[in-house]
C-alpha cells in the first residue's frame, strides 16, 4: 500500500524576492539530508525517484515542491521517521536540532566556468521576475484601497468573532509540544500558477470558503483563527500567499480537522461535500453596490496587476529555459545515483 502524501511550497519567487519558510518545515526533524544542487533543477529530479522508493513502502512523505520549476522537488520530509532532505537553492543556515550530512554533485572542472555564466543568466530572470510581481503588488494596493474605504470594520470584527466562537476551538492543557508551521498555499511557477488545495484539505471534515475581494480583511480574519488556534494549544499550519508573503490565504489546523482559506482567484475553489461553507466577507462587510460604481476602475486594476503577474512567470520561464540548457550539458547521468545516495544515508538515520 502507498503512502499518504502532502504537496506544497515552501520556497517563492514573490513581489518581496524569494521568500523561504523551509526551516519551519524542518525544525522537527532529527536528522536531514543536504542535498546541494542550488539554482539548477531538472525535470528528471533524483529527489522524485528517492521519494517514491518510500512512498512505495507506504510512509507518509511531505513533497516539497520547487517553484522554479515544480516537477522537481526543494524538500523532502517523512513526518513519521523524523527524517527529511533539503535540496533548495536558498541557503539554510541550520534545521534546528537535526543532524545533517551534505551531498553534493560532482562537476567537471572544464565546465565550471561556464556553470558561472548560466547561475548569472538565471539569477538575473529570477530579479526580472521579482520586479515584474512587485509591480504587480503595488497596482493591487490601488485596487485594494477602493474597498478598504468602503468597509465596515466594526462589522468584520464582529463576523470574525462570531465565526472563532463558532469554531469551538478547545483549550488543550497541558499543551503538547505546538508546532506553527509556515508555508505557501500556492504559487507562480515556469509552469503557470499552481496550488495544491485539493491535497491538503481532502482529509479535512470541515473547510470554510472565504470569498471576498482585494481589501476586505480576509487575511486579517484567517491570522487572527490561527492565533486563537495557537494560543489553545494547537499545531497550525499557516499558508501564506505566493504574491505577497506578508499576507495569509488559509490556516489549517488538522487536530481538529478544519481549515479556513482564501478562495478567490487564482486559487478559487467551490463547495463540493459535506461540512464546506462559504464565508462571503464583501457581502458582509462592504457597503452595497461597491462593484458597480467602481466597475471602470476597478476593470483597469485588475488587468494592470495581472498582466505583471503575467510577465513575472515569463521571466520564470526563461529562468527554466536556461536551467534546462545548462542540464543538457552536463547529462543527468548520475541521477539514480544520487537518488540512491539520498536514501542510503537516509534509511542509515530511521
Amino acid at each position: 500500500m502507498k503512502g499518504k502524501e502532502i504537496h506544497y511550497f515552501a520556497g517563492n519567487h514573490t513581489a518581496k524576492g524569494f521568500y523561504p519558510f523551509y526551516a519551519s518545515n524542518f525544525q522537527s526533524l532529527n536528522h536531514v539530508v543536504r542535498w546541494k544542487r542550488e539554482e539548477f533543477t531538472t525535470d528528471e529530479d533524483p529527489l522524485m525517484k528517492a521519494a517514491e522508493e518510500w512512498r512505495n513502502k507506504g510512509f507518509k512523505l511531505e513533497m516539497i515542491h520547487s517553484s522554479s520549476n515544480a516537477k522537481a522537488l526543494d524538500g523532502l520530509i517523512l513526518p513519521e521517521l523524523k527524517i527529511g532532505v533539503y535540496a533548495g537553492h536558498h541557503h539554510a543556515r541550520s534545521f534546528g536540532r537535526a543532524s545533517e550530512r551534505l551531498i553534493t554533485t560532482p562537476l567537471e572542472q572544464n565546465l565550471k566556468p561556464k556553470r558561472e555564466v548560466y547561475k548569472r543568466q538565471i539569477k538575473e530572470a529570477w530579479h526580472q521576475a521579482h520586479s515584474a510581481f512587485k509591480t504587480g503588488l503595488d497596482i493591487h494596493d490601488d485596487l485594494e484601497m477602493i474597498y478598504i474605504t468602503n468597509m465596515n470594520f466594526a462589522k468584520a470584527d464582529e463576523l470574525t468573532s462570531d465565526f472563532i466562537k463558532h469554531l469551538e476551538i478547545p483549550s488543550i492543557s497541558p499543551a503538547p509540544s505546538r508546532l506553527t508551521k509556515h508555508r505557501f498555499l500556492g504559487s507562480s511557477t515556469p509552469e503557470g500558477v499552481i496550488d495544491y488545495i485539493p491535497n491538503l484539505t481532502e482529509d479535512l471534515q470541515r473547510r470554510y470558503f472565504i470569498k471576498g475581494r482585494a481589501g476586505t480583511g480576509k487575511s486579517t480574519f484567517l491570522r487572527k483563527v490561527a492565533s486563537e488556534a495557537e494560543q489553545n494549544g494547537h499545531s497550525v499550519e499557516i499558508y501564506h500567499c505566493g504574491f505577497d508573503p506578508e499576507s495569509i490565504d488559509m490556516v489549517v489546523v488538522r487536530d481538529l480537522g478544519f481549515c479556513v482559506f482564501d478562495s478567490t482567484a487564482p486559487h478559487e475553489y467551490f463547495p463540493e461535500r459535506k461540512g464546506d461553507i462559504v464565508i462571503d466577507l464583501y457581502a458582509e462587510t462592504v457597503a452595497a453596490g461597491t462593484d458597480e460604481r467602481f466597475a471602470e476602475e476597478i476593470a483597469e486594476l485588475t488587468t494592470g496587476y495581472k498582466s505583471y503577474m503575467k510577465k513575472g512567470i515569463k521571466h520564470l520561464q526563461q529562468a527554466k529555459y536556461v536551467s534546462d540548457e545548462w542540464a543538457d550539458i552536463c547529462g543527468n547521468s548520475d541521477s539514480m545515483e544520487i537518488s540512491q545516495e539520498i536514501n542510503k544515508d537516509l534509511k542509515a538515520h530511521m
